[in-house]
């Protein structure tokens, strides 16, 4: 039977075991990497992080834990990955530890190497399906080629994580290995105290009317232009985006274009430890991933455990995994992602306030099975394993 997130874990070893954390990204606007570092440090690991360093402030971290920026390399595409894999590589060559941590698959070749030459253990967290992610489609070359890359490492891993049950028979099918544990990208119960209040998404907008909130990066196939298009179809209907990305100003443009600069909102990020209250007082949260690639259709993303946590239904896109997640709970509805119609019809029906009701009432219990504190023992287990640990789960005497 596996551990319940009322139970917490510790590492039984004679030594204090150090990770090396490497991570292609901004690590404090990266929730999941956040988390997995103060789960390391309650289990007793010391960890030295490796990110490509971004403008985010860095939110509390465990002394346990040291930081080390990296200057964002030149180049984009093929050229910036290779830029990143040498950057890489040689920041490693003198760094010593018991297990090196690839967080995406743009570090697991250079982490594979140092692992290999210290005689150490190696951990992936394959956080995509990465041959599959929208940069390659209609590029059979690079999806090829990143499956090369994939399949050259992976095998090597003691333990590979993932996000959703796809992924994670997907690679077992693709490259022979294990299943990888699925360790769901969803936030702690209780989070960190923060520095400064935070003022909900309703204040800082200052309207009363109802609010649907997407989260996250604003790139190409992430449903935002469909948002904007189903938003036409659709009176009073506030629509909030809280995040960044390349597609942005397009964004504004089709905001402006449809006549809807009044009803559209652009907000900066706040960090992970923030989205909570801020978003607490929205009606509806979005997630709707285009289905164009199987990353997206196999995909879980944190958004939607976010919007779980803070209370509130969720419309997301009709892709299998969201639609499970959703459907099983009883907390919102589907619809498909590449049709506005369908996402405008949707959006008027969760304005019904019965089906409010039900939803929000339904959402304690999907809070409860989808936690950091549950998942959390699961990644913590998995980097014991991979390291010939004991663990053992210490039951929360509350």
């Amino acid at each position: 039977m596996p551990p319940t997130a009322s139970s917490s874990f510790r590492s039984v070893s004679d030594h204090l075991a150090k990770m090396a954390f490497v991570m292609t990204g901004e690590l404090y606007r990266n929730s999941r990497a956040l988390k997995q570092l103060r789960s390391l440090s309650d289990a007793g690991y010391i960890v030295e992080v490796w990110h490509l360093a971004g403008k985010a402030p860095a939110p509390p971290l465990p002394a346990s834990i040291t930081v080390h920026d990296l200057a964002r390399p030149s180049g984009k595409g093929p050229l910036f990955f290779r830029h990143v894999d040498r950057l890489f590589r040689e920041t490693l060559s003198d760094v010593h530890a018991d297990i090196v941590h690839a967080s995406d698959l743009y570090a697991l070749a250079a982490c594979r190497r140092r692992a290999d030459d210290l005689g150490a253990a190696l951990s992936y967290d394959a956080r995509e399906y990465y041959p599959h992610v929208a940069g390659t489609v209609g590029k059979p070359w690079a999806r090829w080629w990143w499956r090369h890359v994939e399949r050259s490492h992976i095998g090597r891993a003691n333990a590979v994580f993932t996000v959703s049950d796809s992924i994670a028979d997907t690679l077992r099918s693709d490259y022979g290995i294990q299943r990888p544990r699925v360790v769901h990208n969803a936030p702690p119960t209780t989070l960190p105290d923060l520095a400064n209040p935070v003022r909900s998404l309703r204040d800082r907008l200052g309207i009363t009317s109802p609010i649907f909130v997407h989260l996250g990066q604003m790139k190409a196939q992430r449903g935002g232009p469909i948002l904007l298009e189903a938003l036409r179809r659709v009176d009073s209907v506030h629509l909030a985006f809280l995040g960044y990305g390349s597609e942005m100003n397009r964004m504004r443009d089709l905001a402006r274009t449809h006549g809807l600069t009044e009803r559209v909102h652009f907000l900066e990020p706040v960090s992970p430890d923030a989205i909570r209250d801020t978003i607490r007082d929205a009606d509806v949260g979005i997630t709707m991933l285009e289905d164009t690639c199987l990353n997206h259709r196999y995909a879980l993303p944190n958004k939607l455990f976010d919007y779980i946590h803070a209370g509130l239904p969720v419309l997301g896109a009709d892709l299998p995994e969201i639609r499970a997640v959703i459907a099983r709970h009883d907390i919102g509805m589907t619809a498909s992602p590449n049709h506005p119609e369908h996402v405008a019809e949707a959006m008027k029906a969760m304005l019904d306030a019965q089906k409010q009701s039900r939803w929000r009432a339904n959402i304690p219990a999907a809070r409860q099975a989808y936690s950091w504190e549950e998942a959390s023992l699961f990644f913590l287990t998995g980097v014991d394993e991979a390291l010939g640990r004991r663990s053992t789960v210490i039951k929360d005497p509350s």
